[in-house]
């Protein structure tokens, strides 16, 4: 039975593909988050090509999302990794190659550390993947932990090793 929280929550994904056929990937993810239950997709930012972060291997498509959701943010997090498991995730450890691989990023100003999710997301403000999309979406958003906004962490990360561009659909 899932879990129903008492209100609906704003939450924010990160979604990404660098396994073939990348954009299919981020299609099946996108219908799956909508056939959740007590969560509507309400936003979506455009899609990016992206430069992978840690280990060399092939570029990910990424974007960010916005939910409203009714599940408490563990209930979601089981939603989330039995859609990405229905997509076709394989298990290849970590900083490998994925099919698709849906992050939460927030959860309203929830903040939440437990040995299956942190929240927020703990790597969010050093990724230009994450950083550029969620910009698009909520530039004015602000980190529940510091108060700081995604405008001005995009400013702050200057990593010229990740690469990130506009993905144009052929």
């Amino acid at each position: 039975m899932k879990k129903k929280t008492h209100r609906e929550n704003n939450v924010f994904l990160s979604l990404g593909s660098n396994v073939p056929d990348r954009v299919s990937y981020l299609q099946k993810a996108l219908q799956g988050i909508q056939q959740i239950s007590f969560t509507k997709l309400t936003k979506l930012s455009s899609v990016y090509d992206t430069s992978s972060v840690g280990v060399r291997q092939k570029d990910f498509l990424n974007m960010v999302v916005k939910i409203s959701t009714g599940l408490c943010p563990v209930c979601l997090l089981a939603e989330l990794k039995n859609l990405e498991i229905k997509i076709g995730r394989i298990k290849r450890g970590h900083w490998q190659a994925r099919e698709i691989d849906i992050d939460i990023l927030f959860y309203g100003s929830k903040r939440l550390s437990a040995k299956t999710l942190t929240i927020p997301h703990p790597e969010w403000r050093k990724r230009k993947f994450v950083l550029q999309p969620l910009r698009e979406l909520a530039p004015g958003f602000r980190d529940p932990k510091t108060g700081k906004t995604v405008k001005y962490y995009c400013h702050q990360l200057t990593d010229s090793s990740q690469r990130i561009r506009l993905y144009k659909y052929q």
